[in-house]
């Protein structure tokens, strides 16, 4: 349960700035994982661009979500569970367990998508191309220095990630001006595909990786305000043009009239853009996004079982532990790798509603947890807003959710 002074004196200046920049990329990618790409090329072909609507509704979710996470974790200095735990009693174990265990379904995802990438960029057979990017994974936390490896690693391939999609969607020649229509009027719309994206985007425990990473930069409490809500606009935007031009490649091969592999429809889509070149940059693509995601969904979640009072070593391995456990399950189940993706998103959008209320009550009610500081009415009425609308979306997606 420490306090932030301590851990502020425990990290050089270059080891902060290197922390407080992995924790940009490490929200960032995580909410741009294999689980969205794979999300984002099946509801586009199944709702075109009308899907602008759900891309700039999560975008505008993930503005409110993110400010206040960042926010309140950034000035309390303290992981999320700890917190939940001073306002109720069992609220710390409760939210910790449905994101280890919402954390545990998705990682199961990431691992295939891993698996995906490799096929589309190798040709490996799926399971071995996840057990293989899962190895690389714990490799990363099982190195000398795990923190400063993770911040390389998430940052390089985030911005891999970004100039490669980017390159395809100017290739597919996507009807923009359609899509912006659909996104204040769509022809149609998807309440699933809505909390989906959601879900695969900001919730379970993506909404809480940047922030809990934040904590190890040491840029915390409420004299560090400004840096901590800069970080969280830099990372939003780097997650938000990532979306877009996403979905603007699928899009462009949609609307070229090209019909993608159910299978693996976001790999069709890039091979129908550029051939087989298109092909090997979505599977560089997907794996570069899988892994960053396989390992901001292990990070996290294993940050929700310890304290920072756990010596890193202990830490570290429990994390692997976790990367370990999620690719046996990957390699031994018959599911197929995009129903997966499809349902841990949207069963994270689920859990999306119970932590951040919990947050926004700390926001409200809690100022001695904030260190006396005077938390913004502007911010915290955004953030009810947006938890509203992922309440209602998480009710209506129940028993879509159960179908899948």
């Amino acid at each position: 349960m420490g306090d932030t002074p301590p851990l502020k004196e425990a990290v050089s200046s270059a080891g902060r700035r290197s922390a407080l920049l992995g924790a940009i990329f490490l929200m960032a990618t995580s909410a741009i994982g294999p689980g969205f790409i794979t999300q984002t090329a099946t509801f586009t072909v199944q709702l075109g661009a009308a899907f602008a609507c759900a891309i700039v509704l999560s975008i505008l979710v993930d503005v409110a979500v993110q400010l206040n996470v960042w926010r309140v974790i950034g000035v309390a200095g303290r992981r999320a569970h700890e917190l939940a735990g001073d306002v109720a009693p069992g609220a710390g174990w409760l939210l910790a367990g449905l994101v280890v265990v919402g954390g545990f379904v998705f990682n199961i995802g990431n691992v295939a998508g891993a698996g995906l990438g490799l096929d589309a960029l190798l040709g490996l057979d799926p399971r071995w191309g996840g057990a293989l990017s899962a190895v690389v994974a714990a490799g990363i936390f099982l190195s000398a220095r795990a923190g400063i490896a993770l911040d390389r690693v998430v940052v390089a391939l985030g911005i891999v990630m970004i100039i490669a999609t980017t390159t395809i969607a100017v290739t597919s020649g996507p009807p923009v001006g359609e899509a912006l229509r659909n996104v204040v009027a769509p022809t149609e719309f998807d309440v699933l595909a809505v909390t989906t994206i959601i879900g695969g985007t900001v919730g379970g425990y993506i909404t809480y990786a940047g922030a809990h990473r934040l904590l190890d930069s040491g840029t915390t409490g409420p004299e560090s305000v400004r840096a901590i809500s800069r970080s969280s606009v830099v990372g939003i935007l780097v997650t938000g043009v990532m979306r877009v031009v996403l979905f603007l490649a699928i899009l462009g091969v949609i609307a070229g009239g090209s019909a993608l592999d159910e299978a693996n429809p976001a790999a069709s889509a890039f091979e129908a853009a550029a051939g087989e070149a298109g092909l090997r940059v979505f599977g560089l693509i997907l794996w570069a996004a899988a892994l960053t995601s396989v390992i901001g969904a292990a990070y996290t979640s294993i940050s929700f079982v310890t304290t920072s009072a756990t010596p890193a070593r202990t830490r570290n391995l429990l994390t692997v532990g976790f990367i370990v456990a999620t690719t046996a399950v990957y390699v031994v189940i018959e599911q197929t790798p995009v129903t997966l993706l499809v349902f841990a998103g949207a069963f994270n959008g689920m859990i999306l509603p119970i932590g951040f209320g919990l947050l926004l009550w700390i926001a409200w009610r809690r100022r001695d947890l904030l260190h006396g500081y005077r938390y913004p009415r502007w911010l915290l009425a955004v953030g009810v807003l947006a938890w509203l609308l992922t309440l209602f979306l998480a009710w209506r997606s129940f028993t879509p959710l159960m179908d899948l």
